[in-house]
């Protein structure tokens, strides 16, 4: 929303205007809508919001990407090279490699999804089999977002070449149409609302889950309260304490760490790097080898190793440029004074 206001204002006063908009104000809106939606019991009743975070998704790629290829297409030269950046001109040799291993980071984020992999499959219905249903789940969304991404690194780089900002919306790659940008950024202000939700569900199930099995005797963790609305016959909705504060608390934490260190793209490769390796290759892997009773040091156990290895060493080289990354930000930065 920060980016909507500077779009418009850009738009008014010209682009070389500051246009310095304090992001403090739409992170506490962004936390209020938040503590409200988490109090939606659990994955099964969030389906109506990952499908608007989906639509929404697909909306401001697909503008990211007519807008890049309109810019080439009106035959502005970006200046652009099959390595990236120059290194002595854009950036210096060590920042490109740590930009290049941070970057991997946002990669492997941007796969991680197997946190709500099991949390989806629990909400399908057992005819056809779910194994079936999340395999072609698994190989539609991956490819259609692979292509996605492909197109919009490709066809973005060359409109902007080496120029190009970390997001060429919120980053103002592009200023006009103005009215479309906002349209866009609105679109990912929305995503990002839904997106929230997508990863903490599993979260917040897992802490109440473990609290359940701790205190079952405790109403306040396992009670279940109805609350009835006027004009409306039958109970609206139901509050569990436990699930109000713990949720709540939840939220507030996470939204004064945004607050105080706003590096969008360095903390999600580093919780990319962190959740890629463990929850997307090693468990799935050494599940697949133990299910399917592969023999060790076999072809394929030994191909699957392989591979296992390699992806530490990625998820490894992922944290280590996110993190200088943070670092290097941190040095430049005062906490709430975006």
């Amino acid at each position: 929303m920060v980016a909507v206001k500077r779009s418009n204002c850009f738009h008014i006063h010209g682009h070389e205007d500051k246009c310095s908009i304090s992001n403090i104000p739409f992170m506490i809106i962004f936390a209020a809508i938040q503590i409200i939606l988490s109090q939606i019991p659990n994955f099964h009743k969030l389906s109506w919001l990952s499908i608007v975070a989906a639509v929404m998704s697909f909306a401001y790629s697909s503008i990211g990407l007519g807008l890049s290829i309109a810019k080439v297409a009106g035959g502005v030269h970006a200046r652009t090279s099959l390595t990236g950046t120059t290194v002595g001109v854009d950036v210096s040799g060590s920042d490109k490699v740590w930009r290049s291993f941070q970057s991997i980071g946002d990669i492997a984020f941007a796969y991680a999804y197997s946190t709500v992999l099991i949390e989806i499959q629990d909400t399908l219905k057992s005819n056809p089999s779910e194994s079936k249903v999340m395999k072609k789940a698994s190989l539609v969304g991956v490819s259609t977002t692979t292509v996605f991404y492909v197109l919009c690194g490709c066809v973005g780089y060359a409109a902007f070449g080496n120029d190009a900002p970390g997001n060429f919306l919120t980053g103002f790659g592009f200023y006009e149409p103005f009215w479309l940008i906002d349209f866009a950024n609105i679109c990912i202000a929305v995503h990002l609302v839904g997106a929230y939700q997508v990863f903490a569900q599993p979260i917040f199930g897992f802490v109440e889950k473990r609290c359940t099995e701790k205190w079952p005797e405790s109403r306040f963790v396992t009670a279940e309260h109805l609350i009835n609305l006027p004009l409306i016959d039958k109970p609206a909705f139901t509050i569990n304490f436990f699930r109000l504060t713990w949720r709540t608390a939840y939220v507030i934490l996470t939204s004064l760490i945004a607050m105080i260190f706003p590096f969008f793209n360095g903390f999600l490769g580093l919780i990319g790097a962190a959740s890629f390796y463990p929850l997307t290759v090693y468990f799935p892997i050494e599940m697949h080898i133990a299910q399917a009773k592969i023999r060790k040091y076999s072809f394929t156990w030994t191909w699957l190793k392989i591979l296992s290895w390699a992806c530490l060493v990625v998820s490894l080289i992922a944290a280590a440029g996110s993190i200088q990354g943070l670092a290097y930000d941190v040095k430049k930065y005062k906490p709430f004074k975006t």
